[in-house]
């Protein structure tokens, strides 16, 4: 035994070995923990497998797995075997150590020490950078599974005339190898110099010649590669201008080549790609020449050519022929950027007409066609959750989505009818009792679909509910009304087993019990499956719980998007999953979008800034692959069945490159097109970001002449939402008839207004209707830009400052009740505009809004502020009194715009309503200025009020002489 411590006469202290009885358990700890290790690992990747198989996804699955693994091991092993061979050659190409020189002696030390260890050290080098360079690669899976199955797009670009495959599927596959390249080079190049260094191949400080013959060989082959590899990339740079992005102060984001990229930095690719050959060539000849003299000199000429060629002549070529006459010069480009971004987001086609705005027809005629043109949406799902959770919710355990969705059904008379429509979902917060078994056991389920019409209300403002109750019951035929599976349906369950579900609550308080039949879920009854879950949800009750036998199954990933998203891992998937009922079931359809970042010449957009809105929220965001992207289509409808979770994907856009090339990757994940039942076509829509997508893309590119898209004088934007300022306002469902349309249809709306201004600059539809051949033609009004025409935000301004209107929201506020605009809508009319406004109370004793006044403005002078829409349309087209006006007759030969006064007062009222809100907006709130601003507001109302009221006086005296006067019986001069 080997002695510690102690002098000659100190206490000798004796350090023994462990006993074998320690040494076997500290072996059996550390097995233990291994395969602990090994199991946590294995439970993750158990419980996705049973995921997939449970779903019959399991290809999906093992394609990805299979995928990642053979990225992860090839190129692992390239890169362990590229920098281990350069290590062990530049050991094996050491020198002879002779001579010691002050400089290896201080090395000398760490090369014994490395001696004993020298192959472990290589393996452990080698097993590094072949570990993370696996891993990098296997997350290049898509782009590999892209290139390998990529589908011709039939179309080529303008510059180099090659397949848009090749810019989407090709180039970005290629990068990725020279991008290897170069770190594997890079890295050989580093340990490679680090070995001879210290094996004395390379000298720093030590006298003499500062590299052998041997190193000077091995490290000039490295750096002829890496330069080799700069030739390679200066050559794939050519083709990379063309989805190259740059800012251009005429357009902002711009996306390919310009007039410097084609005719400076393109000749300058190839020359600069031509010398990084030549100078690789010569670092290959120090093989022979043992020097390094001329591929210094070829190196230092390339960067020199770099600067020059790259960066100085494109400079010159900016300055000196482009800026003096940019418009010229770019209009060819800005032709190919227009004609490829207006292509590759699906609004090539968009039908743009001239619209003037203000309608010439009579009163009569315009009150007559208001009722034809629109089947105004007078519920707005975005405002009505709170009165269906009051009078649908029934138990505090369910909940309603906080924005509801708009759909299509058929009445009982077989014609379409909006509809508002929300599913009484599972809300967990609302478990009375809140424990391990409530939470997972016995509440487990939503129940049953609510619906309402969209176009009228009750008599005292609620929702008109054709579906509603529990259990439900209305218009629509027998369903499975369970909801397993739902957007706010969050959290796991265990389902099936000896524990009992509470399936709902009857009349009379007993509690209805229910065990699930479907066969969606994984299956529990083997004890590894358990183990595997208990450790993945970090739950050991699931272990060994006894509520837990045979039939029992786990629930997981069981919002829409959520399953869509992992069973097609390559789509980006629409914000808005909604329900429709199908076929006696209850079905979640989604939206799936395929998308590319490598069309050429096409310009990017975010995807995440793009299609946010003021109704965005965590739960109606984009799921995307990739948030940049300049190509997209609707390729794929979704469905997700709330009762069993099962999934089906089908084939929409049926001449999509991309989406063929996905299918080849998972053949047989999507079902052809023809498998859609005509019942589910007809609850398909048009989706609202791609819709949002392509209202961003149209904002400039409407424009399709180059030197006015230069100019930027057509620019529009898409407003602010006049009840949430600071976001975009969302489109808007309804059934209408466009100027050129013979029918209403279902639509999806939006306006546009110019840059910076508050009028209206367009009117943008889409048909909604899966089942209408017009399906996704987009149709754009223009207004006249030289003849102001109100916007959403004037005309909001126009409702607020109304001296009338302003009085009654005053008066409904009273009792301390709030008043919420619902939806703003605009719709054409007789080549004018009608907009339509629901007003809804929320009443001090409730917790819910009810619809109470319409507000109707033509955005001129014909406004009306009334109790239902007939009225209000009555009131607006002089057809009928209000009984509280906001206006004189029609016959009346005065309007309020008429008298001065009035007019000034609804001026001081404007601006005084405008601070107020000034005053909200600053950070802390002005309630001074706000209370000064409030005063202001009703002094000028007063004021309006007044002189309206003596204007009437008058003009009622004035009805009255005329009437008392004598009637003449003919025309003066015309005989008789």
């Amino acid at each position: 035994m080997p002695d510690r411590g102690g002098g000659p006469t100190g206490p000798r202290i004796r350090v023994g070995r462990p006993s074998r009885r320690v040494r076997t358990l500290l072996m059996t700890l550390g097995v233990l923990a291994v395969l602990a290790m090994l199991f946590v690992m294995f439970a993750g990747f158990w419980t996705d497998w049973l995921w997939y198989r449970s779903l019959h996804y399991s290809s999906v699955f093992s394609t990805t797995l299979r995928t990642k693994i053979g990225l992860f091991f090839v190129f692992g092993l390239l890169m362990a075997t590229a920098v281990g061979i350069n290590i062990w050659l530049a050991h094996r190409l050491r020198p002879p150590l002779s001579a010691m020189s002050l400089e290896q002696q201080s090395l000398d030390r760490y090369r014994m020490g490395i001696a004993p260890f020298k192959k472990w050290v290589l393996l452990a080098v080698t097993a590094l950078v072949g570990l993370i360079a696996g891993a990098s690669a296997a997350g290049q899976w898509r782009i590999w599974l892209l290139w390998v199955n990529g589908v011709p797009f039939g179309q080529k670009d303008p510059q180099f005339h090659k397949d848009v495959s090749f810019f989407a599927f090709d180039l970005p596959w290629y990068r990725f190898l020279l991008s290897f390249g170069f770190a594997a080079t890079v890295l050989s190049l580093i340990a490679a110099a680090l070995v001879h260094y210290l094996y004395g191949g390379l000298r720093v400080t030590s006298p003499g010649a500062r590299a052998t013959a041997a190193a000077t060989g091995h490290l000039s082959v490295l750096l002829g590669v890496f330069v080799a590899l700069k030739a390679v990339a200066y050559w794939l740079d050519r083709y990379g201008l063309a989805v190259k992005s740059s800012d251009f102060k005429a357009t902002g984001n711009w996306t390919g080549l310009r007039y410097v990229d084609a005719n400076a930095y393109l000749p300058a690719k190839t020359i600069l790609f031509c010398i990084a050959a030549i100078c690789a060539l010569l670092f290959f000849a120090t093989l022979w020449r043992r020097t390094w003299q001329l591929p210094v000199i070829g190196f230092g000429l390339m960067v020199l050519s770099a600067i020059l060629i790259g960066g100085l002549y494109p400079a010159i070529v900016q300055k000196f022929q482009v800026q003096p006459n940019e418009q010229a010069k770019e209009a060819p480009y800005i032709q190919k950027n227009i004609e490829a971004t207006r292509k590759a987001y699906g609004i090539d086609d968009s039908k743009v007409a001239d619209y003037k705005g203000e309608s010439k027809a009579d009163n009569k005629s315009l009150r007559a066609d208001a009722d034809s043109t629109a089947s105004v949406r007078l519920l707005d799902p975005n405002v009505v959750s709170p009165t269906f959770q009051q009078r649908q919710q029934v138990r505090g355990y369910y909940g309603f989505p906080s924005t509801l969705d708009v759909d299509r059904y058929k009445t009982k008379a077989g014609a379409d009818q909006d509809t508002v429509i929300g599913l009484r979902e599972l809300n967990i917060a609302g478990i009375p009792e809140r424990n391990w078994i409530n939470d997972h056991f016995k509440y487990t389920h939503g129940y049953g679909a609510v619906a309402a019409k969209g176009t009228s209300t009750t008599r005292n403002g609620l929702p008109d509910f054709t579906e509603k109750n529990l259990p439900a019951e209305g218009e629509f035929d027998a369903y499975q009304q369970r909801i397993y599976y739902g957007e706010k349906t969050k959290q796991y369950s265990i389902v099936g087993g000896p524990q009992k579900e509470l399936d709902y609550s009857g009349n009379n308080g007993d509690e209805k019990t229910y065990t699930y039949t479907g066969k969606s879920g994984v299956s529990l009854s083997n004890p590894m499956n358990r183990a595997a879950y208990a450790l993945a949800f970090g739950e050991p009750q699931i272990l060994y719980s006894g509520a837990i036998g045979d039939g029992s199954r786990i629930l997981y990933n069981r919002t829409p998007k959520e399953r869509v998203e992992k069973v097609a891992p390559w789509l980006t998937i629409d914000g808005d999953a909604y329900p429709a009922v199908v076929d006696h079931r209850i079905k979640w359809i989604v939206d799936a979008y395929t998308t590319t970042n490598g069309y050429p010449y096409a310009s990017r957009t975010t995807l995440g800034d793009t299609t946010a809105d003021s109704l965005s929220d965590g739960e109606r965001s984009v799921v995307a692959q990739q948030n940049k992207v300049n190509y997209i289509r609707n390729s794929v409808k979704a469905t997700v069945d709330a009762y069993d979770g099962s999934v089906k994907l089908y084939e929409w856009d049926t001449k999509d490159p991309v989406l063929k090339t996905w299918e080849k990757a998972f053949p047989g994940t999507v079902e052809p097109r023809g498998k859609i039942s005509d019942s589910l076509m007809e609850h398909f829509r048009y989706p609202q970001d791609l819709f949002k997508v392509q209202r961003e893309l149209l904002t400039r590119y409407h424009v399709t002449n180059p030197a006015q898209f230069y100019s930027g004088s057509e620019v529009w934007q898409v407003p602010d939402d006049p009840t949430n300022k600071g976001n975009s306002v969302p489109p808007y469902y309804l059934s209408m008839r466009m100027p050129d349309q013979k029918k209403q249809k279902f639509s999806l709306t939006t306006t546009f207004t110019p840059n910076d201004r508050d009028n209206l600059g367009a009117f943008m539809a889409v048909e909604a209707d899966a089942k209408s051949s017009g399906y996704g033609t987009i149709r754009l009004l223009k207004l006249p830009p030289n003849t102001p025409v109100s916007g959403p935000q004037l005309v909001q301004s126009l409702f607020n400052s109304n001296p009338k209107i302003a009085e009654s929201i005053r008066l409904l506020k009273g009792g301390d009740s709030t008043v919420e605009y619902g939806n703003l809508l605009t719709v054409p009319l007789d080549g004018g505009l009608l907009y339509v406004e629901p007003v809804y109370v929320r009443g001090a004793g409730t917790d819910y809004p009810l619809l109470k006044k319409v507000l109707v403005s033509d955005g001129g002078d014909r406004i009306a502020f009334e109790d239902s829409l007939d009225k209000a349309l009555d009131v607006a087209f002089g057809q009928s009194r209000s009984g509280d006006p906001t206006k004189p007759p029609a016959d009346s030969g005065q309007t309020p715009s008429d008298n001065p006064t009035v007019r000034q007062a609804l001026k001081d009222a404007q601006k005084a309503w405008e601070d107020s809100q000034k005053a909200l907006e600053q950070k802390p709130q002005d309630w001074d200025a706000y209370g000064r601003a409030q005063e202001s507001l009703k002094e000028a109302l007063d004021k309006a009020a007044k002189a309206e009221q003596k204007a009437a006086d008058r003009q009622s005296g004035k009805q009255g002489q005329k009437q008392n006067q004598p009637q003449s019986q003919g025309a003066p001069g015309k005989g008789g």
